[in-house]
């Protein structure tokens, strides 16, 4: 198992990596993927690291905030479909994606625009 402290999760929790944030709380991080298959492509993790979605011990919380991201995802994009992956292969860290269909319009890589756009709506003020 890899050590928290080398774990890419953790670093960005910590701050020590930037990202591009669109909801946080003091247990959980909502930030946009780096490599995104639609615009508004989040990855919601434990601030705190776990190795699986299913090792968190408030995993009903985590859903909640995921849910909570994936509504503001919806209104923001316009959409009615927004996809949810719990895989956690890819980084050892518990981590669930959310994202809108891959047919909404923008451009997936505009980092700060779609991060405004998400914020907005968790913010009221879309």
């Amino acid at each position: 198992m890899e050590s928290t402290k080398d774990c890419i999760f953790c670093k960005i929790a910590a701050g020590e990596i930037p990202c591009h944030k669109v909801y946080e709380d003091a247990d959980y991080l909502a930030f946009l993927d780096i490599n995104p298959l639609s615009p508004g492509h989040a990855l919601v993790i434990t601030k705190k690291h776990y190795r699986w979605v299913w090792d968190v011990p408030t995993v009903g919380q985590y859903f909640e905030v995921a849910k909570k991201v994936a509504l503001a995802q919806k209104k923001a994009f316009g959409t009615d479909l927004i996809i949810a992956k719990v895989l956690g292969e890819d980084v050892p860290h518990a981590h669930i994606q959310v994202y809108p269909d891959q047919k909404v319009a923008g451009d997936k890589k505009d980092f700060a625009v779609n991060a405004e756009k998400i914020q907005s709506v968790l913010l009221g003020k879309s």
